[in-house]
C-alpha cells in the first residue's frame, strides 16, 4: 500500500495534549524560539508557518510584531488555532497542504517545524520548498532526528525494533513515520541551493532522562543546560529534533 501524508483530523485534541501539554513540548517551543531569535531582530517580517498546528509558534511570532500566515492541512487543528489566536492581530490562517502552496516569494521567512517526518516523501517536500523560496529567503526547518531516535531506543533496550529498521508492526498516529538523519538533510538542502546559517539540537538531554522534570526548578535547570549545549558538538547531534536555519542562495 502506498504511503500517505499523515494529518491529525480526528485526534486533534489528543495531539495538542501530547505535544504541548508536556515538558518535551514546552522545551521544544522555547528552544526553537531561541534558534529563531537572531534572525527576527529589526523591522517586522512577513512570515509563513507551514504546518503550524494550533498556532503556538504563530502567536509567539505575532506577539513580536511580525505578520504571520499560518497554514495547516488539518481542518480540526485549524479550528483550534482560530480559537487560540482569536485575540491576536497580524495573523492570516489558511487551510493548505505544503504541496499546494503556490508561491513563497512574498515572505521573508518560511517556518516549517516538525512537518517533514509526517509526510510520505519528506525530500520531495524539501524540493518543493527549494523551488518556491526565492533567493535571499530564509527557511527555519526542524525535523525528527532519526539518529537520536535510534540512540534513544538503544538506551532503552529496544533492540528488536532497531533491527526492524525502527518500523512498527502497527503504526501509532502520534508517532512520526519518517524521521530524518541530519547529515542527509544538510547534504540535500545544500545541493538544492541553500546555505546553512545555523545548526541546533532541540532537546539534547531531556528525552534520555529516566525521570523527566517534575518541578519548575528542575525544568529551569534543564532548560539552562539545553541552551548551553544545543549548538555544541557532539551534543547537538543528539537532539530529538534538529533545527536548521537556511538561506536560499
Amino acid at each position: 500500500m502506498k504511503a500517505t501524508d499523515q494529518y491529525f483530523d480526528g485526534i486533534a485534541d489528543k495531539f495538542v495534549r501530547n505535544i504541548y501539554g508536556t515538558t518535551k513540548g514546552k522545551l521544544r517551543h522555547l528552544l526553537l524560539l531561541d534558534a529563531l531569535a537572531p534572525y527576527l531582530s529589526g523591522p517586522p517580517q512577513s512570515v509563513i508557518e507551514i504546518g503550524g498546528g494550533t498556532g503556538i509558534m504563530t502567536k509567539a511570532l505575532a506577539d513580536q510584531g511580525h505578520n504571520v500566515t499560518l497554514t495547516d492541512a488539518s481542518t480540526e487543528i485549524l479550528a483550534l488555532a482560530r480559537e487560540f489566536l482569536s485575540d491576536t492581530s497580524g495573523i492570516d490562517i489558511k487551510h493548505s497542504r505544503l504541496q499546494e502552496l503556490s508561491t513563497l516569494h512574498h515572505y521573508d521567512l518560511v517556518v516549517c517545524h516538525a512537518v517533514l517526518e509526517w509526510l510520505a516523501d519528506p525530500f520531495e517536500a524539501l524540493s518543493i520548498l527549494a523551488e518556491k523560496i526565492p533567493s535571499g529567503g530564509r527557511l527555519s526547518l526542524s525535523f525528527f532526528n532519526r539518529d537520536a531516535a535510534l540512540f534513544t531506543n538503544a538506551v532503552y533496550g529496544n533492540f528488536d525494533y532497531i533491527a526492524r529498521g525502527m518500523k512498527v508492526k502497527k503504526q501509532v498516529r502520534l508517532n512520526p513515520t519518517n524521521s530524518l538523519r541530519p547529515a542527509e538533510v544538510i547534504e540535500f538542502t545544500e545541493r538544492h541551493g541553500f546555505r546553512i546559517l545555523s545548526k541546533t539540537g532541540i532537546r539534547c538531554f531531556h528525552d534520555y532522562m529516566h525521570n523527566k522534570p517534575d518541578t519548575e526548578e528542575v525544568f529551569a535547570q534543564l532548560l539552562t543546560l539545553e541552551r548551553q549545549y544545543c549548538d555544541v558538538e557532539p551534543f547537538c547531534w543528539l537532539g530529538k529534533y534538529f533545527h536548521l536555519m537556511l538561506e536560499k542562495c
